[in-house]
């Protein structure tokens, strides 16, 4: 289906039958598309969805608007803005329209609140608003940008539901408040994520764009350097994270709360947040801080969970006590005592961002309705162009309106002008004359217009006319005539008009910005662990457990019964263990973490999560900077050091690529001194060549081709080594053979990588290589 299909009314011809899944198709697109457009993006012109938009108009229409000589408006009831949009405009439920309300009146929601409430109107700590037969609201100033020009023919005006009023198709907004304000929301297949912005930031985009329409992304990015959120707090993501996700129209920011440290009395402090994250409040960040230090047995649990405990130990290692002081005065004031005055000031302030709301991630996706009637995600260029382009339009269609009011009256005030002069003979004329209009037509020269005006002159007003006070007018007049006129006739006279408006808005409605952008690496708690000797042990059914020290016998070591050793790894507690999952996904699990003592350990399955089908197939535990060779049985490998192995995600991270029937082989220690790399196929070809032929790959993928295979055969084995290798296998009678190649033996096996390489003799069926010594 076209874009132009997906976007058209969906009518059948007359009588044509349909199956049931075309109409049910057809009515859950009209369904969609109704969403979409009529309730959960806003547009880009304006920055309002359609509820909003019917709520501003008719406020103003009521009389709540800020302006003229009659200065500030009284409040009324919010029940009667909601009940007058609803019977004139939005036929859905009240809630719906007072939420939206109620948030347009909400300075901790919107940058630059447009509606100015009286009463209760809900916190930012999920409170909320009373009842709207309790609040009362009216229009803020800055809702003028709005609906000032509502009615100089600057925008299309559309039937209501029923026919019986017109509404706004969109309003004439003398800014982007799609920027200023942002906007959440959630329709059929699509979803908005606008953050607010600064207004001098993004005016000042504005003017910019309008100037130069090829201005470098570059420029563009430093007049808007980043989201301004209502809340303050500080955006620690780099530049180039805000950038990537304003020209892809998506992205994620990392934001994290502001504070001060406040010293006590003798030598005491405390740790005070006073701005916080988007979407983060005070009353949330203490539920977190009581479940991590007062934690709950999960369900399907007898105990805590090792990380349970072990958070809640960090916690209460530097955090005493946490209180909520925010009052009016202080619309954000979390105080954090530490445990004492000795705990470092740094190390409460990363526990408290690693562990709770604030530090968090804040979205970015600018999908709204363009200028087409499209749902679209834009880049930020894009919704400032369209926005420029629309206010263009609409100062240029004021314009033409504006000029056909002047000439108007230009006309009627030369009419009454020309009538001045002959004012007794107007008199005569309008007394004696059965028809005056005609007469005056046909006497004076008049239009239709000119006669009617001065029909509708009473006989007084007509003896007062004055000269001078018409032809001052008409100076005024012809003037403004000669503007609009250059407006309209001259690109660049609108461009400066336009531009000399928004810098006027600036000036009455701008403000600083609140978000600190300032790029800082993310919170990491880090636990503090004794590094000590340990010996992991893993068993053929995915136990595992870390026994102290590196003296442990194998032979020595208990399992559950039909269970047995698979693997042990003498290494440290600050080390990590690795698990390779069948699927090619790695997974951690710090050995810390590992169970001790005399028991069977713990079910790596419990530690990871894996996906559905998947396997843990081999495992590595050791120092950081371990070299690893993986491969896979069809042939392909990598270098990678430990350390690339890690991810902080339970569920892992895609490492090796990995065809239909591919495996993973056991991960071989690439040691020092070791140049060589030997693999062996399952026809009983060894190939050996310069470790130097690969490379390190850190993220992973496919890799090199170690060696080529013949249809059907597979990889069965690799390992490096210095000066000789070690095949394993059986030889004739089945008789297990252990195989030292060296010297010229070897030199027989040693071709480049990639290659077939050579039969190994003296074993009938290798399976195994390991590094050989010539000592």
């Amino acid at each position: 289906m076209s874009d132009t299909d997906l976007f058209s009314p969906l009518n059948s011809p007359a009588g044509e039958p349909i199956s049931l899944a075309q109409y049910a198709e057809r009515a859950y697109l009209e369904y969609a598309l109704s969403v979409v457009k009529g309730r959960a993006l806003p547009d880009v012109c304006d920055g309002a969805k359609p509820v909003q938009r019917r709520i501003l108009y008719s406020m103003q229409r009521m009389g709540l608007g800020f302006g003229g000589s009659g200065g500030a408006p009284k409040p009324v009831k919010s029940a009667r803005v909601v009940g007058d949009v609803l019977g004139k405009f939005h036929p859905h439920g009240d809630t719906a329209a007072y939420d939206a309300m109620v948030r347009m009146a909400q300075d901790f929601s919107l940058r630059y609140p447009l509606i100015d409430g009286q009463g209760n109107f809900g916190s930012r700590d999920g409170d909320g608003a009373a009842a709207m037969r309790y609040t009362e609201a009216r229009l803020a100033p800055i809702a003028r940008l709005l609906l000032d020009e509502l009615d100089e023919g600057t925008v299309d005006f559309v039937p209501n539901y029923d026919g019986s009023f017109e509404e706004p198709r969109q309003l004439p907004a003398r800014l982007p408040f799609v920027l200023l304000n942002g906007a959440s929301g959630i329709a059929v297949g699509l979803a908005t994520e606008i953050p607010s912005h600064n207004l001098r930031e993004v005016a000042g985009a504005a003017v910019a764009l309008i100037r130069q329409p090829e201005l470098p992304d570059e420029a563009l990015f430093r007049l808007i350097p980043g989201p301004d959120y209502p809340g303050g707090g500080q955006i620690i993501s780099s530049a180039s994270d805000i950038q990537d996700a304003y020209r892809g129209g998506r992205g994620s920011l990392k934001v994290r709360a502001r504070w001060k440290i406040e010293d006590l009395a003798r030598g005491q402090w405390q740790l005070v947040v006073h701005e916080l994250p988007p979407g983060t409040s005070a009353q949330k960040v203490l539920e977190e801080i009581e479940d991590l230090t007062n934690p709950k047995v999960k369900t399907g649990k007898k105990a805590l969970t090792a990380d349970q405990t072990q958070l809640k130990g960090v916690m209460l290692s530097v955090l005493d006590a946490v209180r909520d002081e925010s009052s009016k005065d202080a619309p954000v004031r979390l105080v954090f005592e530490p445990k004492s005055r000795t705990v470092e000031q740094q190390e409460l302030i990363t526990t408290l961002l690693a562990h709770t709301s604030l530090e968090t991630n804040a979205p970015i996706n600018l999908t709204m309705v363009g200028r087409d009637g499209r749902p679209t995600q834009k880049s930020l260029r894009q919704m400032l162009q369209e926005w420029v382009a629309f206010r263009l339009d609409t100062v240029q269609r004021r314009s033409r309106h504006r000029l056909d009011k002047v000439l108007d009256r230009i006309h009627v005030l030369e009419g009454r002008q020309l009538v001045l002069l002959n004012l007794d003979e107007v008199i005569r004329i309008i007394r004696e004359s059965d028809d005056p209009k005609a007469a005056l037509i046909a006497r004076f020269r008049l239009s239709d217009r000119q006669a009617e005006d001065i029909l509708e002159i009473r006989l007084r007003q007509l003896a007062r006319l004055e000269a001078l006070k018409i032809e001052q007018e008409l100076k005024e007049l012809r003037g403004e005539q000669a503007r609009l006129e250059d407006i309209l006739g001259n690109p660049a006279s609108l461009r400066r008009t336009v531009i000399k408006e928004i810098e006027a808005d600036v000036k009455a409605h701008g403000d600083d910005r609140r978000t600190l952008i300032q790029e800082e690496r993310r919170a990491v708690a880090e636990v503090k662990v004794v590094d000590e000797p340990v010996t992991v042990v893993v068993s053929d059914k995915g136990w595992v457990r870390a026994l102290k020290g590196h003296e442990v016998d194998p032979g020595s070591l208990a399992f559950k019964s039909g269970d047995a050793l698979r693997a042990h790894f003498a290494c440290r507690t600050v080390d990590t263990l690795v698990v390779l999952g069948s699927n090619g996904r790695v997974y951690n699990a710090a050995v810390s973490a590992l169970p001790g003592g005399r028991g069977d350990g713990q079910p790596i399955t419990s530690l990871i999560e894996l996906e559905s089908g998947t396997q843990p197939v081999h495992y590595f535990a050791g120092a950081g900077e371990t070299t690893l060779l993986l491969a896979n049985s069809g042939g392909f490998g990598l270098l990678v050091r430990a350390t690339d192995l890690q991810t902080r995600q339970k569920a892992g991270k895609s490492f090796l690529t990995l065809d239909e029937g591919e495996q993973v082989l056991p991960p071989v220690v690439v040691g020092a001194g070791q140049t060589q790399v030997a693999c062996l196929s399952a026809g009983g070809r060894m190939l050996v060549f310069g470790l130097a032929e690969l490379k390190l790959q850190p993220n992973g993928g496919k890799g090199l081709t170690l060696m080529a295979l013949e249809d059907g055969e597979t990889l069965t084995g690799v390992t490096g080594f210095a000066d000789a290798v070690r095949v394993l296998g059986t030889g004739r009678g089945g008789k297990p053979r252990d195989e030292l190649v060296k010297g010229s033996a070897l030199a027989s096996h040693t071709q480049k990588r990639a290659r077939k390489g050579a039969k190994v003799e003296g074993v009938l069926k290798p399976s195994q290589l390991l590094p050989g010594s010539l000592g």
